[in-house]
């Protein structure tokens, strides 16, 4: 698989997403082609006890060209990623939670200093996380702010911007409006 530029990781699940419209305007914008991978259309595995002992293994032996480390050596060798994932429940939908658990190895997206504080691997300069809501009340450290500290604090990627629309499906709301003001902060990217 030969990595484009920019990784779309798409965490939509609905023909009509406005999260992925969204997002579709957004890698118009940047105009460089992409890879896009849809959790929604993926088999994850179970990561358990079984499943960690595994990885282990292969990562102890140095063995990081398992089919096993396929998503995390995509991730880490992006220059640009788009993540687009609408709020849900508090948050974003669990396959991104999922797709995270197996990206996020030692060797590949990071490793530790001896101190045992992480440094990040990722090539990417860049993350935009892109999201839309219903309601207005979306905080930051269960979606967003998720992202942005696995991003800064374990990838290496410091410059993690958010585009959102939000306050969709609020009785009276201009969910159109709403959609093309987001659509219009494009232009300052």
């Amino acid at each position: 698989m030969k990595n484009k530029p920019i990784l779309f990781i798409n965490v939509c699940v609905r023909k009509e997403s406005r999260t992925r419209k969204l997002a579709e305007k957004l890698l118009i914008k940047l105009d460089k082609p992409y890879e896009e991978i849809c959790l929604a259309n993926m088999n994850f595995p179970i990561v358990n006890e079984e499943y960690l002992i595994r990885r282990d293994q292969l990562v102890s032996q140095g063995d990081f060209q398992n089919t096993m480390f396929d998503l995390a050596h995509q991730f880490s060798e992006a220059q640009t990623i788009v993540i687009a994932a609408p709020f849900w429940d508090l948050s974003f939908p669990a396959m991104l939670k999922q797709y995270l658990e197996l990206i996020g190895v030692v060797g590949i997206t990071f490793k530790y200093s001896e101190e045992g504080i992480p440094i990040g691997l990722c090539k990417a300069e860049r993350l935009y996380y892109v999201t839309t809501a219903g309601g207005n009340y979306v905080p930051e450290i269960f979606g967003f702010g998720y992202i942005k500290a696995l991003a800064e604090g374990y990838y290496g990627i410091h410059d993690i911007r958010k585009i959102e629309a939000v306050g969709l499906d609020i009785q009276g709301a201009d969910a159109d409006a709403i959609m093309r003001s987001a659509e219009d902060a494009l232009l300052d990217i």
